[in-house]
Parts: C-alpha cells; structure tokens; sequence
C-alpha cells in the first residue's frame, strides 16, 4: 500500500527536496523539503504541504497565508531522491518574501564585482506571513 511512498530514496533525514513549478509556465517557484508524511498528505488533499526543517513540523503551503500550492502533477527525477510538485500557486505569490518565486535574486557583474541583485518586485508588504 506505501510501495509508492517506499519508492523515494529519502535521505537520512528521512527527507526528499521538492520543487514546486508553475504548471503552466514552468517556470520554478520554490524549493522545498518533502517527508512521507508531508508527501503523502500532499497526495491525499491536492495542496502542497512540506516538512519545515526549522519548524520541525510539517507547513500545509498557505495556510496562513492563503497562497496555495494545488498540485496538478507529481514526479520523481530518475534517481527517486527528488520531488516535483507542478502546482497552480494560488494568489501569485509563493516565496515567503511576498515575491512570486523564491529564485529572484540573480549573480550580476564579473571578477571581483560579482553580487547578488533582487530582480523581482515585493508583490505584497513584507512582514505578512506568506507560509
């Protein structure tokens, strides 16, 4: 009955990273951090929900934000040690910065000058929650 649960090469942790993509662009919202349990209620409910490592609990995606995750596919890559959630993020925003994806800040410049640039807009006031 959990052969597909079984299937996962969970790490000593008992953890899987998931990315959660944008089921209509593609394009890549967030990384995440996946136990069985998470994975399974993710599979049982339609929404996204992941193992938070500094929580240590599990973080049913926009529940206190309202910024869900609804899961349209689910894969595993070809070593079965990575989670792919394809999700409609409900609300626009899935980063916890209020941003639409976690991936905004880019490596510009060269040499010496290399930094780190946000280059996507806030799209709600930081300091609400956006879990």
């Amino acid at each position: 009955m959990s052969d597909w649960l079984d299937a996962i090469a969970w790490n000593t942790d008992g953890l899987a990273p998931a990315v959660a993509q944008d089921a209509a662009s593609g394009e890549v919202l967030t990384l995440a951090w996946m136990n069985r349990e998470a994975l399974e209620r993710t599979v049982e409910t339609g929404e996204a929900t992941y193992w938070s490592r500094s929580r240590k609990a599990l973080w049913h995606k926009g529940e206190t934000s309202g910024h869900f995750q609804k899961v349209v596919e689910i894969r595993i890559d070809c070593d079965a040690d990575a989670i792919l959630l394809r999700v409609e993020s409900v609300g626009g925003i899935a980063c916890h910065t209020g941003r639409r994806r976690c991936f905004f800040n880019k490596l510009e410049g060269a040499g010496g000058e290399r930094r780190w640039v946000a280059t996507e807009p806030v799209l709600e006031i930081p300091g609400k929650t956006h879990g």
